[in-house]
């Protein structure tokens, strides 16, 4: 599964690195997304999601509700199946415009659905 992580970051410590660590390891392809655009973790990195030019199933979401209002517009036009909005990250207005965009949302964390083994069925 492609999966977009955006918010993503080279820090080891942060949600968003662990999240891509498991995400490969599981066997999905990654696409992470941040400000700077550099590789992490031997992945391409882009600066923006219109930048990807595979399909997309899933968006995992890393930032704030205020810069998610930011690339809304961009998640619309990719139109990814699904975005999870992982803790602090979620905002009922946005949920509500992806979702009268079609577009799936879950709130829960990417890292507990991997160990779960349900981020494949939610």
């Amino acid at each position: 599964m492609n999966v977009a992580i955006l918010g993503a970051s080279q820090k080891e410590d942060r949600y968003s690195n662990k999240a891509q660590k498991e995400l490969v390891k599981n066997g999905h392809t990654v696409f992470p997304v941040s400000i700077d655009g550099r590789m992490i973790q031997g992945a391409k990195g882009y600066t923006s999601l219109l930048e990807i030019d595979e399909p997309i199933d899933t968006v995992t979401v890393y930032l704030n509700s205020s810069r998610f209002t930011s690339v809304i517009a961009h998640v619309i036009t990719l139109n990814p199946r699904r975005v999870i909005f992982n803790p602090r990250s979620e905002s009922a207005s946005h949920q509500m415009i992806l979702e009268s965009n079609g577009i799936t949302v879950v709130n829960a964390c990417t890292l507990v659905l991997l160990s779960l083994d349900k981020f494949d069925e939610s």
